[in-house]
């Protein structure tokens, strides 16, 4: 059974960090491309940052300088490092996980972990 578990969220002041993790189970995680998506109230969910199968990342120009994505294979699990927070990060964060198999996609998901940027 595939598993994705957000943690680490909650709520920060502006400037300040948090680091989320996403433990993975049930599938074969080094072939997977892990992302991590937010969706902000009344916005459209949004994909912040990507980490291939291969070690190349990739992160939307937003976030870019700010927020790495790292994975730990051994532990099968992914990290989103966040700094320098500001109130537009504010969102629910969810973990997911693609892969092409045959022509089909293979797509998981978390349930989701709130951050909040608040003073």
């Amino acid at each position: 059974q595939v598993q994705l578990v957000e943690s680490g969220g909650g709520l920060v002041q502006p400037g300040g960090s948090l680091t989320l993790s996403c433990a993975a189970s049930g599938f074969t995680f080094n072939v997977y491309n892990m992302n991590w998506f937010r969706q902000a109230p009344g916005k459209e969910r949004e994909l912040v940052a990507t980490s291939l199968s291969s070690g190349i990342t990739n992160y939307a120009d937003s976030v870019k300088g700010r927020f790495t994505i790292s994975r730990d294979k051994a532990k099968t699990t992914v990290y989103l490092q966040m700094n320098s927070l500001s109130t537009e990060d504010t969102a629910v964060y969810y973990c997911n996980a693609r892969h092409w198999l045959n022509g089909r996609l293979l797509d998981y998901w978390g349930q989701g972990t709130q951050v909040t940027v608040s003073s």
